[in-house]
């Protein structure tokens, strides 16, 4: 009887759990075209955008339909790979210091720096170990008011398993790169550890922070994420049911995502996917459990890299056709406003 009495209670747990629907049919307008590897991307409270282009380093400014360099990041370096001028991040206080941040690789290191639009930038953390793959780059504010960053493991396994190595970490840090007060492992910027190639943040309406993952050669991952935990890598990729580790979510095949880019959208989980060239969309419940995914724009856009929240109601998202693994079409690269 008891059970019994269990049971029913479960399944009406279950049967309580509602997502939200997913898109039927969704539509892309291209915003911009013609550019070259869009990285970051991130908006102003004037609704006009800055993204990155990772390659040549440039800040870009996208307003009512018009996109103009900014400044170039001098130091900023790619890797004849995956590095160069990566994340970027306005401040939260925009309006009044008119600061933004920027991830990109130098000739020494991965760093981040702050910077007043058309000034030189100021580093505020160096020393993040580059290599041609596996640098990350990925910046957002919290809802704490924190500057999140992530970082990958260089092509050394190890770092991820080492607390007092930068990479292969999700970082937590004040505007002044120095640790955040409550972060998990003392007087250190590491937030959480044991990942191979983080590049998707977001956090939910409760807080939650998700992120994407890319894998090596099997399982790719959706993760939630918090505060000391070790998400397995080198030990796991994948689900991997060992208790020091955090299983994701969500995982895929590395054929059908390698994924970059992570928001969070009327309910729903963007995932890009660049190897997978298809927009993730996976249904988000309040508790914070995720739904079963449905590919979007399967094979239409190419690789798909970094999908934003737009003012408008709208999601961006970015291509990425013009890296060393696309094939550019003749509007390449571009960034598309999506309705879902």
């Amino acid at each position: 009887m008891i059970r019994r009495a269990s049971a029913l209670i479960a399944c009406a747990a279950a049967a309580a759990l509602v997502f939200p629907p997913t898109a039927s049919a969704a539509e892309a307008t291209p915003v911009a075209t013609g550019l070259d590897i869009p990285w970051g991307l991130a908006f102003l409270p004037d609704n006009s955008a800055l993204f990155t282009q990772r390659d040549t380093g440039q800040i870009m400014s996208l307003k009512d339909g018009q996109v103009t360099e900014v400044q170039r990041i001098e130091d900023s370096q790619p890797t004849d790979g995956e590095g160069g001028l990566m994340g970027i991040a306005a401040s939260p206080d925009f309006a009044s210091d008119q600061t933004v941040f920027v991830f990109y690789s130098t000739s020494e290191d991965n760093r981040i720096a702050k910077l007043r639009l058309g000034e030189a930038p100021q580093p505020i953390l160096t020393g993040i170990k580059k290599n041609r793959f596996h640098n990350g780059g990925r910046l957002a504010f919290g809802p704490d008011g924190m500057l999140y960053a992530t970082t990958g493991d260089a092509q050394d396994p190890d770092h991820a398993q080492d607390v007092n190595s930068l990479n292969g970490k999700i970082l937590r840090m004040t505007t002044d790169g120095k640790p955040a007060p409550d972060n998990p492992f003392g007087d250190s910027v590491v937030y959480s550890m044991g990942h191979r190639n983080p590049q998707g943040l977001a956090w939910d309406s409760a807080g939650r922070l998700f992120s994407a993952e890319l894998g090596q050669n099997t399982w790719d991952e959706v993760n939630r994420i918090e505060g000391g935990k070790n998400y397995g890598w080198p030990v796991c990729e994948g689900t991997c049911g060992n208790d020091e580790y955090v299983d994701p979510l969500v995982t895929w095949k590395t054929s059908e995502a390698s994924p970059s880019g992570l928001a969070i959208h009327q309910g729903n989980v963007y995932v890009a996917a660049l190897r997978g060239q298809r927009l993730w969309q996976i249904p988000l419940a309040d508790d914070g459990t995720l739904g079963e995914p449905k590919a979007l724009f399967q094979g239409e856009y190419g690789r798909l890299r970094t999908p934003v929240a737009a003012p408008d109601g709208t999601l961006w998202v970015t291509t990425s056709n013009q890296d060393n693994n696309g094939d550019p079409g003749p509007d390449d690269d571009q960034i598309l406003s999506i309705t879902p």
